[in-house]
């Protein structure tokens, strides 16, 4: 059986012509799948409101107390219960998920090294029960997870959504055919950042390298590439980075830049 695990980033959540039509496009969408959020701007704009002024670290965001506290009602919250919402406007019954909903997401505090990055939690390849999501999926409900995990011991974690999307994708490739979809504001993996018709509609791991050696990739997108790969490895069928008001598109040669084997 295939499955799609689609992730969505803050572009799209904050945006909500993009979101209802994304939303639309994903409900159209046959068999099995899941949705992956993260927060966008909201939660940022909270923090501004509240006093609680965002603290970073080269670009990454450190979540103590008050952010924590903040990115949960949010993320957790506003974000997911309006996209669950939309979904059920759409005929897909969804639910919101964070991972400590039926414990499908267990994650590990980061240890503090250089830095402490607070309350953000690591995943491993045993943080996700996928025994357990497969059953929901089975009985037709589509889970919409939150960029929120937890430790097992009663403490929330912010933790990164590709990650999350990630690694639902490779615990699931035991038990069906997965399809790993990031959706973000480019048409997919571009040779020229500034040609969107520069598209690269397919890459395996060897003209990845090959890309990599020669600096024709490099920047932002390197990390979301080495991931897709890695998950790859790990028995992820496919790769897609893509538009995501090209959602429609998707399984056509038309759709984003293929990742493969």
């Amino acid at each position: 059986m295939e499955l799609y695990v689609i992730k969505i980033g803050g572009n799209v959540i904050d945006n909500s012509e993009n979101l209802h039509h994304f939303l639309k496009d994903f409900s159209a969408l046959k068999g099995y799948k899941i949705l992956v959020h993260g927060g966008g701007k909201i939660a940022t704009d909270l923090s501004h409101s509240m006093g609680i002024e965002p603290k970073l670290v080269d670009g990454r965001r450190i979540t103590d107390i008050e952010t924590l506290r903040v990115v949960t009602m949010v993320y957790a919250g506003l974000i997911n219960k309006n996209i669950v919402a939309q979904l059920q406007r759409y005929s897909c019954n969804a639910i919101g998920l964070t991972g400590a909903d039926a414990n499908l997401i267990k994650a590990t505090k980061r240890p503090v090294k250089d830095i402490d990055y607070g309350f953000v939690g690591d995943l491993s390849d045993t943080s996700v029960d996928e025994e357990k999501l497969s059953t929901l999926l089975k009985s037709g409900i589509v889970p919409v997870f939150s960029a929120i995990t937890h430790d097992g011991e009663g403490q929330l974690l912010n933790t990164n959504a590709d990650t999350i999307a990630s690694a639902l994708a490779v615990a699931l490739s035991s038990l069906y055919e997965v399809s790993l979809v990031y959706c973000f504001e480019k048409k997919g993996v571009l040779l020229d950042v500034d040609d969107d018709l520069s598209v690269l509609r397919e890459i395996n791991t060897a003209e990845f390298k090959k890309l990599k050696e020669d600096n024709v990739i490099a920047g932002g997108m390197l990390p979301k590439l080495h991931n897709a790969f890695q998950a790859i490895e790990k028995g992820v069928t496919e790769v897609y980075i893509g538009k995501s008001d090209e959602l429609q598109l998707l399984g056509k040669e038309s759709f984003g830049t293929r990742l493969f084997a």
